[in-house]
């Protein structure tokens, strides 16, 4: 298990590995401020540094350039080089950055319903919102809310 950042009111202590739920585990990795926007941005494909920069307006490079090493850390995205002379890369959402597309929708349809300016998440086909709804693939169905085991993600 990756070591919990720790920011400036909380010191990295020493935890438990069976008290970190599964969102905590999710939030120590890609939970601060720019990283899901930059997952984002990285769902389209591959960016170089500078068209990250311009993609997220209001990142300094400083900040853009820790979330890039703590995510390629993390296994979330992978750098390559394409110059070395002076040396840079490109970077790009490994499968499992590619599986935060699922929690980002998620985080959009979220957001999209608390600002009437915001665009919700839509079918391509027809243009009208679309609804998430859990699905239990062994029983072949939609799962309801109430039915849910851990709805705190433990």
């Amino acid at each position: 298990m990756t070591q919990r950042l720790a920011s400036s009111q909380d010191e990295a202590m020493p935890r438990d590995p069976r008290s970190v739920s599964a969102l905590e585990e999710a939030v120590a990795r890609v939970g601060d401020r720019w990283t899901l926007l930059l997952v984002n941005s990285l769902l389209e494909g591959p960016r170089r540094f500078n068209e990250l920069l311009d993609d997220l307006d209001g990142l300094a490079p400083n900040v853009l350039s820790k979330r890039l090493r703590h995510l390629e850390h993390e296994g979330v995205i992978v750098a390559t080089a394409y110059s070395q002379r002076p040396p840079r890369f490109d970077y790009r959402l490994t499968s499992a950055g590619s599986e935060l597309a699922g929690a980002l929708r998620l985080l959009a349809h979220w957001g999209a319903a608390r600002d009437p300016d915001a665009v919700a998440v839509q079918h391509a086909a027809c243009g009208t919102p679309v609804e998430a709804r859990w699905y239990c693939p062994t029983c072949a169905r939609l799962v309801e809310v109430e039915e849910i085991d851990e709805l705190r993600f433990v």
